[in-house]
């Protein structure tokens, strides 16, 4: 019988998955048994598979990487997943983790950092590196958004004035501006201008 660490590959770029199974299987006791490139086919291939590790990436088409997550650990609680991304937004990493991610790498690791991840990871404990860490961590010192002040902010990104977030949320420009003075405390910034320019970089909003 074979005691190789089983690997499902998730990652909508083909050339950079082909590289992650080419890689993986150079190493001893590391095996690629299935490859997905969306959400929704990770959720399949882990069904069919079973993987004792699942590589994620983040930003995946048709479903995203925190969904596919969210979904494959409610069917298998024991999912071990590492996240693999080139986002280190303290939101992204928050998000991710929530959801049960048990490590998370940014894609400029090298590889010894990579195999030693997956090991760590199929071991049970979790792998997550220092400067990711600090991030994480300063995330879970702030104020969170509510839902109402994410939607305000995901328009402020969009260019909208206070008018036209009133008219696309449904809520007067009074209740916007209360928002807006909100989220920019919370953010910890003085501006919209700001308001936007920390939110993509911590990855609270995303431009698609």
């Amino acid at each position: 019988m074979s005691t190789a660490i089983r690997i499902l590959v998730v990652e909508d770029h083909h050339v950079v998955r082909q590289g992650l199974v080419a890689l993986i299987s150079t190493v001893p006791g590391l095996e690629v048994v299935a490859e997905a490139s969306d959400g929704q086919e990770a959720i399949v291939r882990f069904r069919q598979y079973q993987p004792d590790i699942t590589l994620m990436d983040l930003r995946l088409p048709n479903l995203g990487g925190v969904d596919a997550i969210t979904a494959i650990r409610k069917e298998s609680p024991a999912a071990r997943i590492i996240v693999l991304t080139t986002f280190d937004g303290d939101e992204d990493i928050y998000r991710a983790l929530q959801a049960g991610a048990r490590g998370y790498l940014l894609k400029g690791m090298d590889a010894d950092e990579l195999i030693d991840a997956i090991r760590v990871v199929h071991s049970g404990k979790t792998r997550i590196p220092a400067p990711v860490a600090q991030r994480l961590a300063g995330r879970m010192g702030g104020q969170e958004l509510t839902a109402r002040e994410t939607e305000v902010l995901k328009q402020i990104v969009a260019g909208k004035s206070n008018k036209e977030i009133g008219a696309v949320l449904f809520i007067s420009e009074a209740t916007v501006k209360t928002h807006i003075n909100s989220l920019l405390g919370k953010l910890g910034v003085t501006d919209r201008t700001q308001a936007a320019t920390t939110a993509l970089q911590r990855g609270i909003v995303h431009l698609d």
